[in-house]
């Protein structure tokens, strides 16, 4: 009996699918037994990877990993282990750039199976008993914010990775030299941005991740509009959520540029100390495959990377129109940098972010150390 352990992280979107795939796939294949641990959302965006490596054999990870595990030696390079006909129909069905940000150096870290972005979510009711409407315009985003009525994740990594999307529509580049994180202009103007839409937003949004978030809209009646969070689908199913939320497009800045978030998502890597590679690979295919991916894996709550299995109708309707209404930006998203040393940036850059948004910093203290911490993280992959 060969017997796989893979780790995820703890919530509905993530364990459930992953259990029925590996429960169907054990069905499939009687000589194989795979099981799945969880850790919270927070060790799974910043914890390192090298632990994990050395005690299971597949990693759900996202692509912000790939230079760190491919220069540490942790997991396997999957890209010539696929078959031409695999490599083709990841490339081509997976919904935005899912299948390319995983894709480094020539070199694939893991096999695609959820997919994720920032994108604004409200609760429909409220606006409807509020008389409110979806935000289509920064200003319109910002006098919601001003009235009490929106509000975002302000921890540091989700206010590193909501400026990072805002140096995009201002023209910037993250990462594009290793000196400084972006252009002043473009990092400034996005620090100003997302300082203006925080300024009369409660304080507690910056003890906020996505899923606290979301779980606090479906509970409670006192916020209707999530400005951009990562999006969670399970929070849109009426089998899920008391109090439905509904996903919608970006707004656009005031001058017309559109908004373009930054990629989430998962995939299932394998470590070196698998002890069979090519059975763990099928597995990882088998869960992201469209059957799969349209099938049991969504409706045991994952969130798909397929496109086939976001524009299915009958997963529209179950997920409450979920995929509908946040195709556009999922399509459209952008993939982080990926070099040995980013992931831990994503946190220790948002902690000055957060002092700006909060009032305890200037902003040339916050521009400097945004910088400062960027070149350190650099440096520490680059010796």
């Amino acid at each position: 009996m060969l017997e796989l352990t893979g780790i995820t992280w703890n919530h509905s979107r993530a364990l459930p699918s992953l259990v029925a795939t590996a429960q169907r796939y054990e069905e499939l294949h009687p000589g194989v037994r795979i099981r799945w641990e969880k850790r919270s959302l927070h060790e799974f965006g910043h914890m390192p990877i090298d632990e994990l490596a050395r005690r299971f054999d597949l990693i759900v990870i996202d692509h912000p990993w790939a230079g760190c595990c491919f220069a540490r030696g942790l997991v396997h390079d999957l890209a010539p282990l696929l078959s031409a006909a695999q490599r083709t129909d990841l490339e081509a069905n997976s919904v935005g750039p899912s299948f390319e940000s995983y894709l480094y150096e020539s070199k694939l870290l893991a096999i695609p199976i959820d997919a994720a972005t920032p994108t604004p979510s409200c609760r429909p009711d409220l606006l409807q008993r509020h008389s409110l409407k979806f935000p289509e315009t920064w200003s319109e985003l910002v006098a919601l914010a001003d009235a009490g009525h929106a509000v975002m994740p302000g921890f540091p990594a989700d206010l590193f990775l909501n400026w990072s999307m805002l140096v995009a529509a201002l023209g910037g580049e993250i990462a594009a030299d290793p000196e400084r994180i972006c252009d002043p202009a473009s990092g400034r103007g996005a620090m100003d941005l997302l300082r203006r839409l925080a300024e009369k937003m409660p304080a507690k949004i910056h003890e906020w991740n996505p899923i606290a978030i979301a779980e606090h809209m479906t509970r409670g009646d006192d916020i209707a509009l999530c400005a951009f969070a990562y999006s969670y689908g399970n929070y849109c199913r009426p089998s899920f959520a008391a109090r439905p939320l509904r996903y919608g497009p970006l707004p656009k800045l005031d001058d017309g540029r559109p908004l373009r978030s930054i990629v989430g998502g998962t995939g299932i890597a394998v470590s070196k100390k698998c002890p069979e590679v090519n059975r763990a690979l099928d597995y990882a295919l088998f869960t992201g495959s469209a059957a799969v991916q349209a099938g049991i894996y969504t409706l045991a709550g994952g969130q798909p990377s397929r496109r086939e299995a976001w524009v299915d109708p009958s997963l529209g309707f179950v997920t409450g129109g979920f995929f509908r209404d946040s195709l556009a930006d999922q399509e459209h998203c952008l993939v982080r940098p990926r070099y040995d040393g980013y992931v831990p940036l994503q946190e220790e850059a948002g902690v000055p972010l957060q002092q700006y948004l909060r009032g305890e910093a200037t902003a040339d203290r916050v521009w400097d150390e945004i910088n400062k911490r960027y070149r350190d993280s650099w440096r520490s992959g680059h010796p």
